[in-house]
C-alpha cells in the first residue's frame, strides 16, 4: 500500500498544470464574448462582422481536433501539452500587431491560432487527467478539472469587461460626430486596450511551456486496445449521427446566446446600463453554469439522462422564448439562467451518443468532437439575422437549437444498431 501511494504522488505536479491550463483556456474562450462588442467599436463593425470572433474562435477547434488526436496518439501527451501551449502563446501574442493596425481579419487570424493551441491542449487534457493516479478516481479528477474550468469561464466576463470596456458607454452618435483625426485617435486608444491582457496571457502561456519542459512528467501509453474504425463505419449508428447534430446545436446556442447578451442589452438603451455592467449577465450566466454541473452530479444519479435533458431543453427554450417577449432586465436576466439548465447537456449527450458503440467507440467520439462547428456557425447567423431585421429575432436561432436538443431527448438518442 506504501509503495502504491508514493507512486501516485508523483502525478501531483502533472494533475496542477493540467488543471492550470484548463482555467487559462476556459478563461481565454470566455473572453470573446466580451471581445466581440469591443472589436465591433473598435474596428466599426456590423453585428455580422463581429460575430466572426467566435467562427474563428470554434472553427479552428472544428479544424484542429481530429489532427491534434492524431499528434497526440503519435508524440505523446507532453508533446501535445508543450505544442499546444507554444500554439496558443504565439496566438496571444499575434493580437499586439493585430491591434497596432486595427486590422480586422488579424484579430480573427490570432484567435484562430489561440484557439488551434487550446484545441490540443484540450485533446490532450482530459485523457491525461484519467491517467495520472488511481483508475478508480478519474471521475473525481475530470469533475475537478471541469469545476476548475468554469470557474475560469465564470472570472472571465467581468475581468474582460474592466480591461475592455469603459465604465461609461462612449455613445455611437459621440463617434459618428468625430473628425477625421478625432476618430483616428479615438480608435487607436481603443485598440491598445486589448494589447496587455492578450501579452500578459501569451507570457502566462509561454513560462507554463518552459515549466512543462524541464517538468518530468509522467509518460503514459493509451491502454485502450484496437484501433480506431473507420469514420464511414459510424454512419450505421443513427443514434450518434443526431448525437454530432445535438452537440453542434448544444454549442451553437450557448456560444450565440453569451456572444449577443452584450449588445442585447444596449438596444434596450436603458441609461444606467453600460457594456460593462452588461457583462455581469454572462458572469451569471456562467456562474450558474458552474452550479448546474455541481448539482448534476446528484441529478443524473437520481433521473434517466434522457428525461433531464428533455427537461433542460424545455426549460432553456422557455428562457430564451421569455426573453424574445420581455424587454429590459427580466429578459436578460432570462438568458442568464438558460446557463443553468444547459449545465449538464453535455455529459448527457456525450453519453447517450456513445452508447452500444463497443469497438467503435473512438471513433465515435472523435466525430462527435465536430459538432462543436455549431459554435462557429450559429453566432454568425445571429449577427445577420440581428443586422437585418433587428436583434430580437436573432434569438429565435437559439429557440430552434433547443427543439432540436428535444427531439435527440425524445427519440434521437434511441439505439437502432448496436455494434
Amino acid at each position: 500500500m506504501e509503495e502504491k501511494r508514493v507512486n501516485y504522488s508523483q502525478f501531483l505536479v502533472p494533475l496542477i498544470i493540467v488543471m492550470a491550463l484548463m482555467f487559462f483556456w476556459n478563461l481565454s474562450r470566455n473572453i470573446n464574448d466580451v471581445l466581440i462588442p469591443y472589436l465591433k467599436r473598435a474596428c466599426q463593425l456590423t453585428d455580422f462582422q463581429s460575430s466572426l470572433v467566435q467562427s474563428a474562435f470554434f472553427g479552428a477547434y472544428f479544424v484542429i481536433a481530429l489532427p491534434a488526436g492524431w499528434y497526440i496518439q503519435k508524440k505523446g501527451y507532453r508533446k501535445g501539452i508543450i505544442t499546444g501551449l507554444l500554439i496558443s502563446s504565439i496566438g496571444a501574442f499575434l493580437f499586439f500587431p493585430a491591434a497596432e493596425t486595427r486590422v480586422y481579419s488579424l484579430f480573427l487570424m490570432a484567435l484562430f491560432v489561440m484557439a488551434a493551441g487550446f484545441a490540443i491542449l484540450e485533446v490532450t487534457a482530459s485523457p491525461y487527467i484519467t491517467k495520472l493516479g488511481d483508475p478508480k478516481g478519474a471521475s473525481s479528477r475530470l469533475s475537478l478539472a471541469a469545476a476548475i474550468g468554469s470557474l475560469g469561464a465564470t472570472i472571465a466576463p467581468s475581468l474582460a469587461a474592466l480591461l475592455l470596456l469603459h465604465e461609461e458607454d462612449v455613445a455611437q452618435s459621440t463617434i459618428d460626430a468625430f473628425t477625421p483625426s478625432q476618430l483616428e485617435a479615438f480608435l487607436s486608444s481603443e485598440a491598445e486596450l486589448v494589447k496587455p491582457p492578450y501579452l500578459i496571457l501569451g507570457a502566462i502561456l509561454l513560462i507554463i511551456a518552459v515549466i512543462v519542459v524541464f517538468t518530468k512528467l509522467p509518460s503514459i501509453k493509451d491502454e485502450e486496445g484496437g484501433d480506431k474504425k473507420p469514420l464511414i463505419d459510424i454512419l450505421k449508428f443513427k443514434h450518434t449521427l443526431y448525437g454530432v447534430g445535438a452537440e453542434f446545436f448544444y454549442v451553437g446556442a450557448e456560444v450565440g446566446i453569451v456572444s449577443f447578451i452584450i449588445r442585447y442589452a444596449k438596444w434596450f438603451n436603458l441609461p444606467e446600463l453600460t457594456e460593462q455592467r452588461a457583462a455581469q449577465y454572462i458572469t451569471a450566466f456562467m456562474a450558474l453554469v458552474l452550479i448546474g454541473r455541481l448539482l448534476g452530479v446528484y441529478i443524473l444519479k437520481r433521473f434517466k439522462p434522457q428525461n433531464v435533458l428533455a427537461f433542460c431543453s424545455i426549460s432553456a427554450f422557455i428562457m430564451v422564448f421569455l426573453a424574445i417577449v420581455t424587454n429590459g432586465y427580466f429578459s436578460l436576466t432570462c438568458l442568464s439562467v438558460v446557463g443553468f439548465f444547459t449545465s449538464i447537456i453535455y455529459p448527457i449527450i456525450f453519453s447517450l451518443s456513445m452508447k452500444d458503440l463497443k469497438e467503435y467507440t473512438k471513433t465515435g467520439s472523435s466525430v462527435f468532437l465536430l459538432g462543436i462547428v455549431g459554435g462557429a456557425i450559429v453566432p454568425p447567423l445571429m449577427g445577420y439575422i440581428s443586422d437585418t431585421v433587428g436583434i430580437k429575432y436573432s434569438f429565435i436561432i437559439p429557440l430552434i437549437c433547443y427543439i432540436y436538443l428535444l427531439f435527440f431527448a425524445v427519440k434521437g438518442y434511441v439505439v437502432k444498431i448496436k455494434a
